[in-house]
């Protein structure tokens, strides 16, 4: 069934109950390696119709956004820091380059798939998403401390969003989301490696 033909209603439920089973994924998106985290994601929409997608594609678009915003806002949380690590605020300016198009486009597939945004923030704490004594331990550590925890984080944070973008691969069939769900696996595969060795070395 695609999204063209779900009554709204249905495909808000169907999104919701998603949600769900995905947290049962264990923690593995974020993005970028050591070359950058340009994902070539597309202009909202574009390419995209309703009858591309289905409910998989959805609930991917719908809860990598929410993933994506928070990893910006730990990026953000370390970028305000001082005494940080050169390489680790490196990694969140990318971070944040790669990830803000890639909510936008997300944003457009769903407005072309007649299927509505979750609010921010309506996540559960599965799929490696902190938890808001986990943000309130980072924005109140230290610059050294930061960097180290920010590294901490963001791997659990990216094995999470790796495991959502393979449950897309197997289940979605637009081919768009389906590139963007490959390219997190690839480009979050190698930042998290990146990310051990960085951490080992602080």
């Amino acid at each position: 069934m695609t999204i063209r033909t779900l009554p709204r209603a249905l495909a808000i439920g169907t999104i919701a109950l998603a949600g769900v089973a995905l947290t049962a994924c264990a923690p593995s998106t974020d993005h970028s390696g050591m070359s950058g985290m340009s994902h070539g994601a597309t202009a909202p929409g574009a390419g995209t119709t309703q009858g591309s997608a289905n409910d998989a594609d959805a609930m991917f678009a719908t809860m990598m956004i929410d993933h994506h915003q928070q990893a910006i806002d730990m990026s953000d949380m370390l970028l305000a820091k001082t005494g940080v690590d050169a390489r680790v605020t490196d990694l969140a300016t990318r971070i944040k380059a790669a990830q803000a198009p890639e909510i936008a486009t997300m944003r457009g597939w769903l407005a072309d798939w007649g299927v509505p945004s979750a609010a921010p923030g309506s996540m559960g704490h599965g799929d490696g998403m902190m938890s808001e004594a986990d943000m309130a331990a980072l924005e109140a550590a230290p610059g050294g401390e930061a960097g180290k925890l920010f590294l901490q984080q963001m791997i659990v944070h990216h094995e999470g969003a790796v495991a959502m973008a393979r449950s897309e691969t197997a289940d979605g069939q637009d081919p768009l989301a389906l590139a963007l769900a490959a390219t997190v696996i690839t480009a979050q595969t190698a930042e998290i490696a990146e990310m051990k060795e960085l951490l080992a070395q602080l």
